[in-house]
Formats: structure tokens, C-alpha cells, sequence
């Protein structure tokens, strides 16, 4: 009976902690090659560094305008304090042409052109059944679960700097505010739908609206499609894209994209090649749970912590005074062998 017990309360542990820790997954999880953003974090003890090289053309006559640019796309992301809480930077390193104006002589820009720090919190986590086990119904495990309609939910809110090239000042510093949305419509297909206000209170605030379908082929390979729509207050840009994503190993991932542009009444083509790879130092917490599902609470370790009173009475008690009273020592009498 005990041996039951004991069975039961491991396999409860086990769902336990795999439910209570999804943030974290065991292969990388990037956002490139699309310009959309997953609502989930990379998990505690993980360090994310994802790069991006892209090259724009735009077929344009107008004067002053954009017609070449290439450069690199940046992001660090990491995960502390909490599972659903994830800490983003990105930057951008970029070199554009642009048309003369009134002549066929270039000007060529160069530097930093984005620096941008912020943070998202998963507010909601979708959940839907496990079919896989089901193999007393067919119809049942095949049949579409509705709740995969809804949609995991994350906020974000950060930070446009002007720690960038004088060329690409605008002498002011700018929030940018964001909802993220993902719905796992099966275990090979996600879409992932973001709403951001950015650069606000600016003379060059914008809407944008992004929505992305990833198809895993495999555990190697999957592909994407991609639109993206920017609502800006004197023209509309809006992009369809397609690419790929090969995943090396469980920290490295390799992608690539094409973009078909169309901004400002101009058509425009936008490629990349991009690389994602992880620090991963992640360790795993857990809640011990009886067979009942209810967390033990009196445990070794808590009523070691109670007894030493928290944390930082542990911490405060090394500056606490010792007791400078004369100290005696009792020594036993030795027996003396006549």
C-alpha cells in the first residue's frame, strides 16, 4: 500500500512540476525570422541572443528617399524573477542610400539606428487537453478542441532610447506599448497576432498589426507566413512574408526570409538570414505534492527555515553582537593511577 502511495505522489510530482514551469522549454524558442513576437518568456536561467542580416531595396524616384539599405537586427532576451516575466533589448546596426535630391548623386547614412529595452508578462496561458493518450475514441482524439481558440495573452511595454547615431536621432525618448497573442490551433501549428502603439507621443507614432502561422514539418524544419501592417499618419507599409527555420541543436537555431514590400505607393523587396542561440541555465523548482494533490508543507527543509526565522533574520544575525560574557570550561577530573 505504501509503494502505491509512493508511486502515486511521484507521478503527481512529475505533472506538477511539468505544468508549473512551461515557460521554459527544452529546444530554443525564437522569434526569428518573423518580425512577431511570442507572448511566452525564454524561461529563468536563460540567456537568448538572436541576429538578424537583412538587405532592403526599394524601386523609388522620389527625391530623398530610401532606396538601399542592409544591416543587422540584435536581441537579447532573459528571464528572472518570475517564470512569466521576460526582459527584451534589441538594436539596430544599419547602412542606408538614399536618392539625391533633384540629382543621381547618393547620400549614404550609417550607425545605430535602434536601441530599445522593455519587458512582457504572460498574463494568460491557454490550456487544452492532451489527446494523445486518448485511445478509446478515435473521433474523440481527433476531434478539434475549441479551446485551442483561445489564445495565450502577454502585455508588453518598453522603452525607444535615443542612445543612437546623430543621423538617426529624433532628440526625444518614446514608449511602446504592445498585446501578444498565441493560439496553438494543433501540436504543428501556432499563430501569433501582435498589436503595438509605438514611438507614441512623436510626430511619427504608429500602429502595427502582425500576424504569423508557423508549420512545424518536423523536429528539424518549419516554415512560416507572415503579415505585417503599419498604420502611420500620412502612408499605410504593409509586408507579406515567407521563410524557413532549421534547428542545428537544442540551443541553435538557423533561419531565413523574404519580404515583399509595398511602402509609401513604392514596391520593395526585404531578405534576411538570421541565427538564434541560447546560454541555457535553467534549473528546475518543484512543489512536493502528496496523493491528494495538495502541497506538503511540512517538510525538513521548511521547519529548518522556520527555525532560523527567514532569510534575511539569517543574514541580519552575522552582525548581530555575541555575547562577551566570560565563558568557563569544564574539565572532567582525571582519575590518577596510583
Amino acid at each position: 500500500m505504501k509503494t502505491q502511495k509512493l508511486k502515486f505522489t511521484f507521478l503527481v510530482f512529475i505533472f506538477s512540476f511539468s505544468n508549473l514551469f512551461s515557460q521554459y522549454t527544452e529546444i530554443i524558442n525564437s522569434n526569428n525570422p518573423g518580425f512577431s513576437e511570442s507572448p511566452y518568456s525564454v524561461g529563468s536561467g536563460v540567456y537568448q541572443f538572436e541576429s538578424s542580416f537583412f538587405l532592403k531595396n526599394l524601386s523609388t524616384n522620389t527625391p530623398t528617399s530610401l532606396d538601399n539599405s542592409w544591416g543587422v537586427d540584435l536581441a537579447f532576451r532573459t528571464s528572472f524573477f518570475l517564470e512569466r516575466l521576460e526582459f527584451d533589448a534589441a538594436l539596430t546596426f544599419q547602412r542606408d542610400r538614399l536618392l539625391g535630391n533633384f540629382t543621381n548623386a547618393y547620400t549614404i547614412n550609417s550607425g545605430l539606428s535602434k536601441i530599445m529595452v522593455g519587458a512582457k508578462y504572460l498574463i494568460f496561458e491557454s490550456t487544452y487537453k492532451d489527446k494523445s493518450k486518448e485511445i478509446r475514441s478515435w473521433k474523440r482524439r481527433f476531434a478539434f478542441d475549441t479551446k485551442r481558440l483561445i489564445p495565450s495573452i502577454a502585455v508588453f511595454a518598453g522603452v525607444n532610447t535615443d542612445f543612437v547615431s546623430d543621423v538617426y536621432k529624433t532628440n526625444t525618448v518614446s514608449p511602446r506599448i504592445g498585446i501578444l497573442l498565441q493560439n496553438e490551433l494543433s501540436n504543428y501549428f501556432n499563430v501569433i497576432t501582435n498589436f503595438f502603439y509605438d514611438f507614441i507621443g512623436t510626430n511619427f507614432s504608429e500602429y502595427q498589426l502582425t500576424i504569423t502561422g508557423t508549420y512545424n514539418f518536423n523536429d528539424r524544419w518549419s516554415w512560416f507566413l507572415e503579415n505585417q501592417t503599419i498604420f502611420q499618419q500620412n502612408q499605410t507599409n504593409t509586408s507579406f512574408a515567407g521563410g524557413l527555420a532549421f534547428l542545428f541543436n537544442k540551443d541553435l537555431q538557423i533561419n531565413t526570409s523574404a519580404r515583399f514590400l509595398r511602402e509609401a505607393g513604392n514596391n520593395g523587396s526585404y531578405i534576411t538570414l538570421g541565427l538564434s542561440y541560447r546560454i541555457n541555465r535553467h534549473v528546475d523548482s518543484y512543489k512536493l505534492l502528496d496523493e491528494n494533490g495538495n502541497e506538503i508543507i511540512d517538510t525538513p527543509i521548511n521547519r529548518y527555515n522556520n527555525k532560523r526565522k527567514g532569510f534575511f533574520n539569517r543574514i541580519f544575525s552575522i552582525f548581530k553582537k555575541k555575547n562577551k560574557g566570560n565563558k568557563t570550561r569544564n574539565r572532567g577530573k582525571r582519575k590518577r593511577n596510583n
